[in-house]
């Protein structure tokens, strides 16, 4: 644990880019099918538009604290005015300029005019189109300053982040030798884990894990039949989750592993494994969850997507020892498969008005299963092709 946090004191001190590199869109935390866009001219607003990864939408985090879009336009502090509600713009990038110096942090997603004590705002929680952010003062406890960073499914990196093991660009076959760092989860047989590469201990080989999933055709490794043993899948109106067991030998983890947890953070803010990214089309089509935990041992695994303001808070990552069924309270019976309607999942590790830290004795127990309901059952989830036109299932949530 002391190696974690020089790890990550040290990432915290270097924050001021994205963990993710190159071209980027970058979205309100409360909805991540819409993006920040500005059209090409000075003076133009910033403003909230749909996610379609156009040339208005793509944003470079440069030198100089520079947010770059246009290839030489700026973000931008209309008037450099130094006052709550001043909205933003862009304009041409001015190496001298404070009004368009901003500092990144990839551990919260804030986006902070550089020594100001002001932040990039969503004024009024607001995500409807033509939206034009603001500058307000800087809160930890402000959703509306949450925007994270990413790509389109569509359109992804051939790869996300420096020291990247695997690639993002993955195609659309299937390779039991692929190093497809992408996964997906939408339903009890539409979903992703993830394993070594060359086999070994989960704890050993976080950084390079790559994704086996249920369906071919996303360019990942296909997981084999007869690996699964129980699968257990809910939506809730925040995360979607899947729980289960199986034979993971067969996917590279080593017999009697214990596993280790993986996370888009990891201790230097690059996550496990490196420039892993996760989609889904639970809360919209293709869209990217920038807030997920997973666990996965020799026998058992679970993984969490999140969305929406409190996604840090429903995906926690810092109780990497606690393993599946302490972190997320399930169904992980064996010779089931289900995809169920569900209850949000108590926040791991918070009781009433206390919050436990790892390590600090005694360790509380698990939080109780949620509720659910609207399950359908399957006799088994095997391998199958993917299907392109995929529409997701409906959920009493989505009603």
């Amino acid at each position: 644990m002391s190696v974690a946090v020089v790890f990550a004191l040290a990432g915290l001190a270097a924050a001021q880019y994205p963990a993710y590199t190159g071209q980027l869109l970058v979205s309100p935390g409360r909805r991540a099918d819409k993006c920040l866009g500005a059209d090409n001219y000075d003076g133009a607003p910033v403003k909230i538009q749909d996610c379609n990864g156009g040339a208005t939408q793509k944003w470079t985090f440069g030198d100089n604290y520079h947010v770059k879009i246009h290839g030489n336009k700026c973000l931008d502090v209309k008037d450099g005015k130094n006052a709550d509600g001043t909205k933003m713009q862009i304009w041409t990038c001015n190496n001298d300029s404070s009004y368009q110096k901003f500092w990144y942090s990839f551990w919260d997603y804030t986006l902070s005019w550089k020594d100001t004590g002001k932040c990039v705002d969503l004024p009024d929680g607001n995500t409807e189109n033509e939206n034009v952010a603001q500058v307000w003062g800087c809160s930890k406890e402000n959703p509306n300053q949450i925007w994270t960073t990413g790509y389109m499914a569509t359109d992804p990196p051939n790869t996300s982040e420096n020291g990247q093991y695997g690639t993002n660009k993955c195609g659309t076959g299937s390779s039991q030798t692929s190093n497809c760092q992408t996964a997906w989860l939408n339903d009890v047989d539409d979903f992703c884990v993830w394993a070594p590469p060359n086999g070994g201990e989960i704890g050993n080989t976080e950084r390079e894990v790559v994704s086996y999933c249920t369906k071919s055709g996303r360019g990942t490794r296909v997981i084999p039949n007869g690996t699964l043993k129980g699968v257990h899948f809910v939506k809730t109106k925040d995360y979607v989750q899947v729980t289960g067991t199986g034979d993971f030998t067969k996917i590279g983890v080593k017999a009697n592993d214990d596993g280790g947890e993986l996370d888009p953070h990891g201790a230097d803010g690059n996550g496990n494994p490196i420039g892993g990214l996760v989609y889904g089309n639970s809360f919209g089509k293709n869209l990217q969850y920038h807030e997920w935990t997973s666990f996965m041992s020799a026998t058992e695994f679970c993984f969490r997507a999140c969305t929406g303001p409190d996604a840090a808070k429903n995906c926690q990552h810092i109780y990497d020892v606690m393993g599946c069924r302490w972190n997320m309270p399930a169904n992980y019976d064996a010779g089931k498969f289900e995809s169920c309607d569900a209850d949000n999942s108590l926040p791991m590790g918070i009781y009433g008005t206390s919050t436990w830290h790892q390590g600090v004795n005694p360790t509380p127990a698990a939080h109780p299963i949620p509720k659910s309901s609207n399950c359908r059952t399957l006799p088994s989830v095997t391998s199958a092709p993917v299907k392109r036109d995929h529409k997701r299932r409906q959920f009493s949530h989505d009603m």
